[in-house]
C-alpha cells in the first residue's frame, strides 16, 4: 500500500503543527534528555518529520515516553504525546514491529491468557485490587499481605489478576490495547465492580485515561489513609516516582507518609515528583537502544549517591537494581530489617511465571462464594473455546514465559 507524506493520523498532524510553532528551541528539555541531545529539539524533530521516511518513524521508538519535556516546556507542549502518536503513525504503516519487541508482546500475552489470568470477586464485591504484572511475580507474598490489608476494612474486596494492555499502548498498538481494555473494563462495570485500587503505576494510567465508570485509587493511598502503621525502621531512603505517574502529586504524598510513618527519613534526588526521570526501561527502549536507556539508570545513580531507592513500581526496581541499591516499597513496608540490610530482592524469571501461576491457583481455591472468571477474550474473535488454550503444554507455556521475561521492561 502507498501512503502519502502527510501524517494518516490527526492527531498527530496536530500535534507537529502545535510543536513546530510552539516550541522555542530554549533547550530546557534537551538538557536533561539523552534522546533529545541525540536528535534535537522538538521543533527540529517534528519540522524534519517525514511519514514515509523509515528513519523518522523508527525515531519516537528510541524516545521511553517518560514526559520529561512536557513537564519542563515553558510552553506547555505535549511532547510525549507527540512521540507516541508518531509510534502509532508506523503501526498504522506497518513498520512499527521491530524483532527486538518480541519478548514484550510476549509477556503481555502471557497476562492476558486464560492460563495466567483470574477475576475473583466475593459477594457484593464494589472494589477490586489490581495489582498487575510484575508485582505477583515478582513479589507474591506481598499481594496476599496487601490485600489482606484491604480486607481487614473491607471484606469484599476483590482481586484481579490481568494485563492493563501498557505494553501494546506503549508500542503504538492502539487499537489492540483499546479493544483490550475496553472488554475487561465492561465486565468490571458489568458485575458491578465501582472502584479499581491498582499496584502498578502504568495500571493506575491505563485506567485513569481509558478507564470508564469506574474510581480509580492507588493501593498506597488506600493505605495511607487507613492510618496502617507498618513495622517500625530507622535509615535513609530516597525515592524514586514512577515517570508515568508525575503529575499524581497525592500518591506520591501517599508513599511518602508510610516512609515517614515507618520512621524513615526519606531525602528528595534532584528530579524527583513532576520532574522525575525514566528509570531507564521506559517505552522498551531498552529493546532498541540499551545504552540510551542506561544512561536514565546512571543518573539514577548519580543523584541517589549511595542512598538505597524506593520505588512503587516492580518494573523501575528491576531497572534500577542494575546500577544502584533499589527496592520496592513493599519489601520496606512488610520486611523493613531484611530490606534496609540489602537482603530483599524480588524473584526473577522464569521463576516470576510460577510465582504468578500459583498466587492465582491459591486464590482460585480460596473457598467462599465468589464470581470467578479467566480471561478469554482476543480482539475480532469470539470467546476462545476452553479446551483450545489448555492444550498447550504447561511446560510450553513455561518456555515462552521464560522468554517474554528474559528482558524486564517498565512500559
Amino acid at each position: 500500500m502507498k501512503y502519502s507524506a502527510a501524517p494518516t493520523r490527526s492527531p498527530l498532524q496536530r500535534l507537529v503543527e502545535a510543536t513546530v510553532e510552539g516550541c522555542t528551541n530554549c533547550g530546557k528539555c534537551v538538557r536533561d534528555c539523552a534522546f533529545l541531545k541525540k536528535y534535537g529539539t522538538p521543533k527540529s524533530i517534528a519540522a524534519g518529520f517525514d511519514p514515509t521516511d523509515r528513519q523518522s518513524l523508527h525515531r519516537p521508538f528510541e524516545c521511553s515516553l517518560c514526559g520529561l519535556c512536557s513537564a519542563v516546556c515553558p510552553e506547555k507542549l505535549d511532547l510525549d504525546g507527540l512521540f507516541l502518536e508518531m509510534r502509532r503513525e508506523a503501526v498504522d504503516r506497518d513498520l512499527g514491529a521491530y524483532p527486538e519487541h518480541k519478548p514484550l508482546v510476549a509477556y503481555e500475552k502471557v497476562g492476558t491468557s486464560r492460563r495466567f489470568s483470574l477475576y475473583r470477586l466475593p459477594h457484593g464485591c464494589k472494589t477490586v485490587f489490581f495489582p498487575g504484572c510484575s508485582l505477583p511475580g515478582t513479589r507474591p507474598e506481598a499481594v496476599h499481605s496487601l490485600l489482606a490489608l484491604m480486607q481487614q476494612a473491607d471484606p469484599s474486596v476483590g482481586v484481579v489478576f490481568d494485563c492493563c494492555m501498557k505494553p501494546s499502548h506503549s508500542l503504538g498498538r492502539e487499537l489492540h490495547a483499546s479493544s483490550m481494555f475496553e472488554e475487561m473494563n465492561d465486565w468490571l462495570l458489568k458485575h458491578g465492580v465501582q472502584e479499581v485500587l491498582v499496584a502498578c503505576p502504568n495500571c493506575q494510567v491505563m485506567f485513569e485515561r481509558y478507564g470508564h465508570g469506574l474510581k480509580v485509587r492507588t493501593a498506597w493511598e488506600a493505605l495511607a489513609e487507613s492510618g496502617v502503621r507498618p513495622e517500625p525502621a530507622q535509615g535513609t531512603v530516597t525515592v524514586h516516582d514512577p515517570c508515568v505517574i508525575r503529575n499524581a502529586e497525592p500518591v506520591h504524598r501517599a508513599v511518602r507518609t508510610l516512609l515517614k510513618r515507618q520512621g524513615l527519613v526519606v531525602e528528595e534526588m534532584r528530579h524527583c515528583g513532576k520532574t522525575t526521570v525514566c528509570c531507564g526501561k521506559g517505552g522498551a527502549v531498552n529493546l532498541l537502544n540499551p545504552p540510551l536507556a542506561a544512561a536514565w539508570g546512571e543518573l539514577r545513580k548519580k543523584e541517589a549517591d549511595g542512598r538505597r531507592i524506593i520505588t512503587y513500581c516492580a518494573g523501575c526496581v528491576q531497572a534500577l537494581e542494575e546500577h544502584t541499591p533499589a527496592n520496592h516499597l513493599v519489601d520496606l513496608l512488610f520486611a523493613p530489617q531484611q530490606t534496609l540490610a540489602g537482603k530483599k530482592k524480588g524473584a526473577k524469571a522464569p521463576i516470576t511465571y510460577l510465582n504468578r501461576l500459583r498466587l492465582k491457583l491459591s486464590f482460585k481455591r480460596k473457598k467462599g462464594k465468589a464470581v470467578l472468571r479467566e480471561r478469554t477474550y482476543l480482539p475480532g474473535h469470539a470467546v476462545l473455546p476452553k479446551k483450545r488454550f489448555w492444550r498447550l503444554p504447561f511446560t510450553q507455556v513455561l518456555i515462552v514465559a521464560a522468554a517474554a521475561g528474559a528482558i524486564w521492561f517498565s512500559v
